[in-house]
């Protein structure tokens, strides 16, 4: 195995790398759509539990497993609200500048997030932060402040009409609340699909969500782990996790910023259930698969209709001053 690979990453994964070696060698000379079709079903063979996946490269499908039965999308939806939200922004009735209040009654306590540690309450922020927030750290407040500015009514009718009709929030008692509720892996590959294509939202306002989920801020434990801070930034990315699930999905782009891959991830095991972090055997695999799924497409040329994302900013971390 590379060692840029290996270096630095703990024993659990460095194993779990070490003994993908052989399969991946053998599919060096393979073309890059068998080469991820290959790695996927070994991987997700080695880490067990039930995934339900789709995979395409270059617009075409190379992975296609159980994709149209309903999951738990769990943290994966924040995309589909973050979407309704936007679409709502595109057609002038929110802005991202806008403040929203977050009352201490609305804090999710001990959950992902910030905002359940800052303990400065009454306060408010922006309708942005709310956002970079919602699919960075994964806020589960944010979740709730989403709802004060698009009830759950309101989001699942907005995804109904873009064409998604299995992509939905779960409403409650409360209008403004919600769970996050369920999709099919195949609409949630195409909903990136037409995220990237410029059909789902404003080119604006559909740079301003691939941007958020390929920062450095972004989930790193899974696809991203094994990779450079330039590596991530090709990767948009989102992770949701909850009870059994292990859930992921997102977007490889060329140097270019044009996409090559997407994937649609979505897996549950009752194994490790307290386990949300890196060493968990769903996640760890998706690690495996996250190196070589990049390195597959890496000299793949996407189709010369693809459009292209504003190129990432340069990541300069800070020492302050």
């Amino acid at each position: 195995m590379n060692r840029r690979v290996l270096l630095g990453l703990g024993a659990a994964t460095a194993a779990v790398l070490a003994t993908a070696t052989p399969a991946l060698a053998e599919t060096e000379s393979a073309s890059p759509q068998k080469r991820v079709r290959r790695v996927y079903e070994k991987q997700s063979s080695r880490a067990g539990g039930t995934w339900n996946s789709f995979i395409s490269v270059t617009g075409s499908t190379i992975v296609e497993d159980k994709a149209d039965e309903l999951v738990e999308a769990y943290s994966v939806n924040k995309i589909a609200v973050a979407t309704a939200v936007l679409d709502k922004v595109d057609r002038g009735l929110l802005k991202l500048d806008q403040r929203v209040d977050v009352p201490a009654d609305i804090i999710v306590a001990g959950g992902d997030g910030i905002l359940g540690l800052d303990g400065a309450y009454p306060s408010s922020i922006t309708l942005g932060h709310v956002l970079a927030l919602l699919l960075t750290v994964s806020d589960d407040t944010c979740v709730r402040l989403c709802g004060l500015v698009a009830p759950s009514k309101e989001i699942n009718e907005i995804l109904v009409a873009k064409g998604f009709p299995k992509t939905q929030v779960k409403p409650v008692a409360n209008p403004n609340r919600f769970f996050l509720g369920q999709t099919t892996p195949r609409e949630t590959h195409d909903l990136l699909q037409a995220l990237v294509g410029g059909t789902l939202l404003s080119k604006a306002s559909g740079d301003y969500l691939l941007n958020i989920l390929r920062s450095q801020a972004a989930f790193t434990d899974g696809i991203r782990r094994n990779m450079s801070s330039v590596e991530r930034g090709r990767v948009a990315t989102k992770a949701g996790w909850f009870n059994d699930g292990r859930n992921e999905a997102g977007i490889i782009f060329d140097t270019a910023g044009k996409p090559v891959l997407t994937y649609s991830l979505f897996a549950h095991t009752p194994d490790e259930p307290e386990n949300f972090g890196a060493t968990h055997p769903l996640v760890e695999a998706r690690a495996v698969m996250g190196r070589a799924f990049f390195d597959a497409v890496e000299k793949l040329a996407p189709p010369a209709t693809a459009r292209a994302l504003t190129a990432a900013p340069a990541y300069r971390p800070s020492n302050g001053g």
